[in-house]
């Protein structure tokens, strides 16, 4: 018999589920970066490109943004798993967790941004603007994530640097987090 907890069921699954689709991210999401232009004039061309002129550039975009809608619901569930069984208890383990939360949240925002159409150029407006309700820095703090007075170049060159290097942040975190898990058991 396999040495596991009685209740362990289906619901374990979706930390191994979130591994694989990680790691489908960070290979498609290498593939895009490949043909990607972080311009202001270029970007929305550069995604057009890859969808019509790559080599299945269309299935491996669509593989990354519906793999980033996957990779949502299983973390979701991986969560609410947690919560029910109350993993919290394991704190180092938990609270590692609650980073990887707000990484992949991070990721996927500034991923949102990256085809620079009149919705993510909205939307990177709107959010990023949420920062100056900080009291005193809030203003200052969002001159410095756009990079200027208005969202523009420097802002999208910005968030397609830490769109790419934060999933390798997350892997790194999930290693940790699993270590922290089989700590405990």
């Amino acid at each position: 018999d396999l040495p596991a907890p009685s209740n362990i069921s289906s619901w374990w699954n979706f930390g191994s589920l979130l591994g694989i689709c990680l790691m489908i991210q960070i290979i498609t999401g290498l593939f895009l970066a490949m043909h990607y232009t972080s311009d202001t004039m270029t970007a929305f061309s550069s995604v057009t490109h890859i969808c019509r002129d790559v080599n299945y550039g269309w299935v491996i975009r669509y593989m990354h943004a519906n793999g980033a809608s996957m990779f949502f619901i299983c973390l979701f569930l991986h969560v609410g798993r947690g919560m029910y069984y109350g993993s919290y208890t394991f704190t180092e383990t938990w609270n590692i967790g609650v980073v990887l939360l707000f990484a992949v949240m991070a990721t996927a925002f500034m991923g949102y941004v990256l085809p620079w159409g009149q919705m993510s150029f909205w939307g990177a407006t709107v959010i990023t603007n949420l920062l100056s309700a900080v009291p005193y820095i809030g203003t200052t703090l969002v001159e410095w994530i756009w990079g200027g007075f208005s969202v523009d170049k420097a802002t999208l060159t910005r968030f397609f640097a830490f769109h790419f290097i934060l999933p390798f942040i997350i892997a790194a975190l999930v290693i940790v987090h699993l270590l922290f898990l089989h700590e405990t058991g």
